[in-house]
Formats: structure tokens, sequence, C-alpha cells
């Protein structure tokens, strides 16, 4: 999507962060900005911000769990701007424990937003956009996690890998609709997604004991002096939407570690003849994939 000028954007987790990030970029080139966000003050603080400037950005509180509540907000998202071009599901939370001592609610919750609000956002934009048929982009939040796993914040980790996969399947998927898929992977952002359970809902509210605090007092330290400002990740989404990027990378640091991921995996490939009737089957699948890239191409 080349041209943006006067394209509407959805953001979901839009009044901080990534999600603002993108927002001021967007805004800034010109398209027209709905900010979707569970917290209030968050709202108020990203519309303070924008008064001045006076883009044309509106603000909508929505939990992105809710199904009929997402559905609301699209309607009224049309009925402010107009149809919906660009949907960025890229509401997310975290928690800082250890995956072999989580509860089934600790699973519920950050499944819920980080995977649940990404199928509601796909679900509730999709049919949109093909309905109106001038194309669109989806932008999906992953993480570096969506790659890169560890004991600490497993849960989240299962949540991005999700993303990821769900993000390359709808890719292939969408191609013959001139509705492109971008998968977003960033590393360490100034954000405040320590601030997550101040938003954790009561019916999920047993926990698996508090993070350590002294991890938490250095992440959240961490995420301010070191982390990626959210404008800079914004810019490099708008200017990745525009190249039709099914990646987006923002933070180079991992990039070694990436390739030794690969070649592990690689490596692990049994060293023997492949079967030739399976190879068949796989050729044929490799070769849909190939009709879908091209779609995409004839289509642009």
């Amino acid at each position: 999507m080349k041209d943006v000028r006067g394209k509407v954007a959805f953001i979901t987790g839009g009044a901080s962060g990534i999600g603002f990030g993108m927002a001021q970029a967007f805004a800034a080139a010109e398209m027209k900005v709905v900010i979707a966000d569970i917290r209030q003050d968050h709202l108020d603080e990203a519309m303070r911000h924008f008064a001045a400037r006076r883009p044309a950005v509106h603000p909508i509180r929505v939990d992105v769990t809710d199904r009929k509540a997402m559905a609301r907000a699209a309607d009224e998202a049309e009925r402010v701007f107009g149809k919906i071009h660009v949907a960025c599901n890229n509401a997310g939370i975290n928690l800082f424990n250890d995956i072999a001592q989580a509860t089934y609610d600790d699973w519920d919750w950050i499944l819920g937003v980080n995977l649940g609000g990404v199928v509601n956002g796909v679900q509730t934009f999709i049919p949109r956009i093909l309905k109106h048929g001038e194309g669109g982009h989806i932008i999906n939040t992953a993480s570096m996690a969506s790659f890169i796993a560890g004991p600490v914040a497993g849960i989240y980790t299962c949540s991005k890998f999700a993303v990821r996969g769900l993000s390359e399947a709808l890719r292939y998927s969408l191609a013959p609709h001139n509705i492109n898929v971008s998968v977003l992977c960033p590393g360490l952002v100034d954000s405040q997604i320590y601030e997550s359970d101040q938003i954790r809902p009561a019916q999920l509210s047993s926990t698996s004991g508090p993070a350590d605090p002294q991890f938490m007092a250095r992440l959240v330290n961490l995420h301010h002096e070191a982390g990626m400002q959210p404008l800079e990740v914004g810019e490099k989404v708008l200017r990745a939407m525009q190249r039709n990027d099914f990646y987006i990378f923002t933070h180079p640091e991992f990039k070694e570690e990436l390739r030794e991921i690969f070649e592990e995996a690689l490596s692990a490939l049994p060293d023997e003849p492949p079967n030739a009737v399976r190879l068949a089957f796989e050729e044929r699948r490799r070769a849909l994939k190939a009709k879908a890239q091209e779609s995409w191409k004839d289509s642009h």
C-alpha cells in the first residue's frame, strides 16, 4: 500500500507503546487513525498529544477479548472515518513469571489477549475490507519472542509464536484479494507493558505468584533506558507497509541469534534422500503457495 494518504487505520493497543508509535507515524502520513485501547487514561493522554496537531485521530475504548465490543468499535470507526483499510492487531500483555509455575488463569489471560485479540481483529476487519474491495493491509504484532524462547514470560512467547504462524497462513489466504499481511517482530521498546497486571480481569486473578520484584524493577528501567522509542517503531512499520514487507524486524541486534536458530533447525533435518511420494505432495503444496504469490503480484 504505497499511497496511504487518507486511508483509515484501526490500531488496537493504540494509546501507548508500539500502538501509539504507529498512530503517530500514520497520522503524520495523513492517514485517518482510530486508536482503540482498554485503558481510558492512556486514551486521554494520547488525545492530549494529538490535540495541538489536529490530525484525523479518533479514540475508542475497547477490550479486544470482547468480540461484540470489537464489532461495535469497527462500526463506530466506519461511521467516523469511512471504510477501514488497515487493521493493526497490536494489543498485548505480558506476565513475567516462569512458565513451569503458570496457572490455567495465567494461560487464559495471556492467550485471550495476545492471540485471541488478534483472532478477533482478523475476524472483525477482514470481512469489512473484503466487502469494500479496495484492498488493505493487516499488521499483527508478534515479537522477537515469536522466534526466540526462554523460561521467563513463556506464555507470552507461546502466544507470539502463534501470532507469527497465524500471520504466515493469512498472508497466502488473503493474497488473491489484494489484502497484504505483515507480522511485526520488535525487540525491547520503551513501553509500559510491565503494567499489564493493572488490567488483569478479576475472574482471571489467580496467579502463579508475583514476579520477582528486583527483576521487575530492572525491567522497568531497562524498558525506559534502552528500549527503542515507539515512534521509531511506528515509522519502520509505515515504511514496511508501503513496501509490502511481510516480516517487520525493527531491532538489528538479533541477526546472529536468528542465524543460529535456523542453522540448528536445518542441521537437525535427516541426512537422507527424500521419499519420492511425499516429495511430490510437498511440491504440490509449494505450487499452491507460489500461485498465491503470483496472484498478489498480478494485483499490484
